[in-house]
C-alpha cells in the first residue's frame, strides 16, 4: 500500500519534509511548548511519573492496538487510553485502559468531541 508523501514541518520557516506535523527536530520544541503552555495544570499533575510507568507496563503487556486486532489488523500500539477518562472520575486501574495506535486513539477523541476542549456542543472559536 502506497505511504503518504512527506509535507513540510509546520514549524514557522522549516523547510524539512517530515510524516507528522512537525519534523525531528521541531516536534519536541513543539511538545515542550504545548506542556508548558497549552495544558490544564491539573492534567499535568494527573498524568505523571506514576502514570508513565503504569503506561510503560501497559505497552509493554499489550504492543498490538486492540481495536485493530479485532478488526484484524495488527498495528503497533503507540497509545495508552483510558476508557473512562479521568476527568469524569476513571482511574488508571487495568479495567479502564486500552492500548491503541495513534489512529485509533485520534478517532475516540475526535467522535466523543473533546479534542479541541469543546464541551456541551460549543464550537471552537475561529
Amino acid at each position: 500500500m502506497p505511504t503518504k508523501p512527506k509535507r513540510p514541518c509546520s514549524y514557522p520557516g522549516c523547510p524539512k519534509l517530515t510524516d507528522g506535523r512537525f519534523c525531528e527536530e521541531h516536534a519536541k520544541a513543539e511538545a515542550k511548548r504545548y506542556e508548558k503552555y497549552d495544558r490544564d495544570p491539573a492534567v499535568r499533575r494527573r498524568y505523571g511519573r506514576a502514570w508513565k510507568r503504569i503506561r510503560d507496563r501497559y505497552i509493554q503487556e499489550h504492543p498490538l492496538c486492540e481495536l485493530c486486532q479485532r478488526d484484524g489488523r495488527l498495528t503497533p500500539a503507540e497509545e495508552v487510553h483510558h476508557k473512562v477518562p479521568l476527568s469524569e472520575g476513571g482511574t488508571h486501574a487495568r479495567d479502564n485502559l486500552v492500548a491503541l495506535c495513534k489512529s485509533c486513539h485520534a478517532r475516540i477523541h475526535a467522535q466523543r468531541g473533546d479534542r479541541w476542549h469543546r464541551k456541551n456542543g460549543d464550537h471552537p472559536e475561529g
